[in-house]
């Protein structure tokens, strides 16, 4: 990203350069919120978001990757939908942790909140998406061929990212029900560790 930021710079291609620019500085975001609020990121979910974002906004718009494959919008929300109940298993336990909360830890209930907590978000994403065409004129829906108004880029970007939800959702819920700890778990169990300030209780 460094050398794309002196290639558009020598071509004085400055919207290109602004946002390689803040694409950097985007992926840079989860060390600075760790030592912000003194929370420690394990590094996998360090890497898998700087991954995404790197995927996303710097090879989908810089690189027109979402033009060029017609997958690449659907693998990037199929792995939203996975990030995004990965964080909702998290959020979770960051609640239960909270003494004026009472949830109790079933697997299904688990499950059931990691799933909609991923499509809720994946429903704001595309609400923020509709909003900047409309009032901003830029081209986050990527309209289809035949469908000039995005609406079928956006029944799609919904549908991957809520099976992405239900993947991870299940596939964390049969583990918890069998009482075997899945790779989610373990992350957890890295954030809980390494963060005992917010799991005193």
């Amino acid at each position: 990203m460094a050398v794309e930021l002196l290639l558009v710079f020598r071509e004085r291609q400055w919207m290109n350069a602004f946002l390689v620019v803040a694409i950097m500085a985007i992926m840079f975001l989860p060390i600075v919120i760790g030592r912000r609020f003194r929370v420690h990121i394990p590094p996998e979910f360090q890497v898998l978001a700087v991954l995404f974002v790197f995927a996303a906004l710097f090879l989908g718009e810089i690189h027109s990757y979402y033009m060029r494959f017609w997958w690449w919008d659907i693998a990037l929300h199929t792995s939203s939908g996975l990030l995004m109940g990965i964080l909702g298993f998290l959020l979770i336990y960051v609640l239960n942790a909270d003494e004026r909360i009472d949830i109790h830890m079933r697997p299904r209930f688990m499950a059931l909140f990691a799933f909609l907590f991923a499509v809720t978000v994946g429903t704001l994403w595309e609400i923020f998406e509709f909003a900047m065409d409309q009032i901003v004129g830029s081209n986050m829906q990527k309209p289809m061929l035949g469908d000039p108004s995005g609406l079928t880029d956006t029944m799609w970007d919904m549908i991957v990212n809520a099976l992405g939800a239900l993947a991870i959702s299940a596939l964390g819920g049969w583990y918890m029900k069998r009482g075997e700890r899945s790779f989610i778990e373990v992350w957890i169990g890295k954030f809980v560790e390494h963060n005992p300030r917010l799991f005193r209780h």
